[in-house]
């Protein structure tokens, strides 16, 4: 596999991929993770609005998410997965602070 970068460009075998887009891939997945721990959480506490709140969020994130995703490169998919990975882990931990100083 041919990799080296140029400036602001990965170059992979190729293809040109901006950091920055990879970049928007890991948020992006980071951040409808992050929500989708928090609301398994206020699933568990029965925390209407805040189950009602992020189940908008997810979905609202998702749209833009499965387009990106889905049509996107292997690369794509692992970095919007990694994202995925640490805003499962941050959504719990701040889970789990809300309620220790909320609840």
């Amino acid at each position: 596999m041919n990799v080296a970068y140029f400036g602001h460009f990965l170059t992979l075998s190729g293809i040109n991929y901006k950091k920055n887009d990879k970049m928007k891939l890991f948020i992006t997945g980071f951040t409808q993770v992050f929500f989708i721990a928090i609301n398994t959480f206020f699933i568990s506490k029965a925390v209407y609005v805040g189950v009602f709140i992020c189940g908008f969020l997810i979905s609202f994130i998702w749209s833009w998410n499965v387009k990106k995703v889905a049509f996107g490169t292997m690369q794509d998919r692992l970095w919007y997965s990694f994202g995925a990975s640490i805003g499962s882990l941050i959504g719990l931990i701040v889970s789990i602070w809300v309620f220790q100083y909320i609840g």
